[in-house]
């Protein structure tokens, strides 16, 4: 959905992005006067796998989600993307489709470059665009790594994984059972088990708040384990 954008807040957030960072000021207010500003409502797609590649977006406030579908049919997540995040620039080297669906995980606000205005921008701003195919690498090797890890490893091990990746450095995971299941392409019921197990080993609690991760070593173990299996 398309809406009004304050200018000067949208400059500095683009600014912040790792990419955006390396054009001029005055490129960036560019980018942002021609850009047009979207919210994409929570599990609402932004764009489609074979949708035409026809602009890239930054992510302003909110998260999304590229995903692609297993054999099965389920969702697997490739990557969760936060603010400042460039989404959508292979569109702007090739013009192609799209390569993965990228749907919004909260509500999501969004500024719309069209791939003319931001190939324009590049081509004036050769350091972006030498960070825009670095940052293309970058996606390109954890993509790939994402698909390995769903051959490697088990329910367990994208369980353990998935969880402590949204740990992080903390302990808590809010994230409910079916979020958790879609995320890694399993049953909400084969998650709610592995839990259940968990729960009885002393490695994790449950509660309405989440997850808390008690014995993060022992889930890190497991993840190694199924890999060396």
């Amino acid at each position: 959905m398309a809406e009004a954008k304050d200018t000067k807040s949208v400059e500095a957030a683009l600014a912040k992005a790792e990419l955006l960072a390396a054009i001029t000021d005055a490129g960036r207010a560019r980018l942002v006067k021609a850009g047009v500003a979207v919210t994409v409502e929570p599990g609402a797609l932004l764009f489609a796998r074979g949708d035409k590649g026809d602009a890239l977006y930054v992510l302003l406030d909110g998260e999304v989600e590229v995903r692609v579908s297993n054999e099965a049919g389920r969702d697997v997540r490739i990557a969760a993307l936060k603010p400042h995040a460039l989404i959508g620039e292979m569109a702007v080297l090739d013009g192609g489709a799209r390569s993965a669906d990228v749907a919004a995980i909260r509500r999501s606000r969004l500024l719309r470059i069209s791939r003319d205005q931001a190939v324009a921008a590049l081509e004036s701003e050769p350091k972006a665009l030498l960070k825009l195919i670095a940052e293309m690498s970058r996606r390109l090797r954890a993509a790939d790594a994402a698909l390995e890890d769903s051959q490697l490893l088990d329910l367990g091990g994208r369980l353990a994984q998935r969880l402590l990746e949204e740990a992080g450095d903390g302990v808590l995971v809010t994230l409910t059972q079916t979020e958790l299941a879609r995320r890694i392409g399993a049953s909400r019921e084969k998650v709610n088990r592995k839990l259940h197990e968990w729960v009885d080993e002393g490695w994790i609690a449950t509660s309405r708040s989440g997850v808390r991760l008690l014995k993060k070593a022992d889930l890190a173990a497991l993840i190694a384990r199924d890999r060396a299996d």
